[in-house]
């Protein structure tokens, strides 16, 4: 069996470089420099292997075509985006599903989608059988889908670097441009943050999420709320569209889960997966892949299935 969740695009992200080099920015685009991509370069020392019973217990249509379709979104590093040369999709997500692949037998391919909101309407509309990708876990989400939480994140602030605003909380926003993604829950956010504001943020809801940080990089807009390890990971290695940018580290807002997401009716592959997820972790590879993007701070000890409320409850 060939590995080919690391060096499947699809089609998106291939148009999507022809448009890069004519000066156009798209979904998914990287900038060509720095030539690294932040991750920490160790030997791997956890293999894992594959697994007859976590195999016999995919979906059928799956074990005979030996594919699963994975829907994402490659622009969030470290957790998913593009490499340098823009002809893999990396980070942790692929790394998951390079090692799902061995451990199941068959190959998880990621899709790169573009938008983050084409992921739930592919996944149920046949076009992907999964998503992997920054989403959340939230209650709300969980009417639509399933989710198996496979990283702890939150969100935070991103701005011009030197932040010229002076802005140091969620409160700062008031009166000020924001650029959230169509969709997302940054978005639901800022809105939230808007209703308490004596003068409301103008909000700038972009279909693209590379976009959002042209906008920021750009002035058009004054800040983003977005993805507490993307815009940390993103500051440090000064990487992709968040070149000339930085977090607030001490701005965490609304920790959660990130999340695969399944549709309500393919449980048998909701189940299967979440067993594979929890052989990963037990091997201790998991661990490893987060500790490569220096995010092993973020790690979940067990496979949880829609969690969010739980976690809320706890305080976690």
């Amino acid at each position: 069996m060939t590995r080919t969740s690391r060096r499947f695009l699809a089609l998106a992200s291939v148009v999507a470089f022809g448009l890069m080099a004519s000066g156009c920015a798209e979904p998914g685009a990287v900038a060509e420099s720095p030539e690294h991509t932040g991750k920490t370069e160790q030997e791997r020392k956890v293999d894992v292997e594959f697994n007859q019973e976590l195999h016999d217990s995919l979906p059928e249509n799956i074990r005979e075509s030996g594919v699963v379709r994975v829907g994402t979104t490659a622009y969030t590093p470290p957790i998913v985006f593009l490499s340098p040369n823009n002809e893999e999709i990396i980070g942790i997500n692929a790394d998951i599903m390079e090692d799902f692949s061995e451990i199941f037998g068959v190959d998880f391919e990621l899709v790169d989608v573009g938008t983050f909101a084409s992921l739930i309407p592919g996944m149920k509309s046949n076009r992907f059988d999964m998503t992997i990708s920054g989403m959340g876990d939230t209650v709300e989400r969980q009417k639509e889908i399933d989710m198996i939480d496979y990283m702890y994140d939150g969100k935070t602030i991103m701005v011009q670097k030197g932040n010229p605003q002076d802005i140091q909380t969620m409160e700062d926003l008031c009166g000020l441009k924001v650029a959230v993604g169509v969709g997302t829950a940054q978005e639901a956010l800022v809105k939230e943050q808007s209703a308490k504001c004596d003068v409301p943020i103008n909000l700038l809801s972009i279909p693209k999420q590379p976009d959002v940080l042209v906008a920021v990089q750009t002035g058009r807009a004054d800040a983003t709320v977005g993805g507490y390890a993307t815009g940390v990971y993103t500051t440090k290695h000064q990487i992709g569209n968040g070149v000339g940018l930085e977090a607030l580290p001490g701005v965490r807002e609304e920790v959660g889960y990130n999340a695969m997401g399944f549709t309500k009716t393919n449980t048998e592959l909701l189940d299967a997966v979440a067993g594979g997820f929890q052989e990963l972790i037990d091997s201790g590879r998991y661990e490893e892949i987060m500790a490569s993007y220096d995010v092993e701070d973020l790690s979940v000890d067990s496979a949880k299935v829609n969690d969010a409320a739980n976690l809320a409850q706890s305080g976690d």
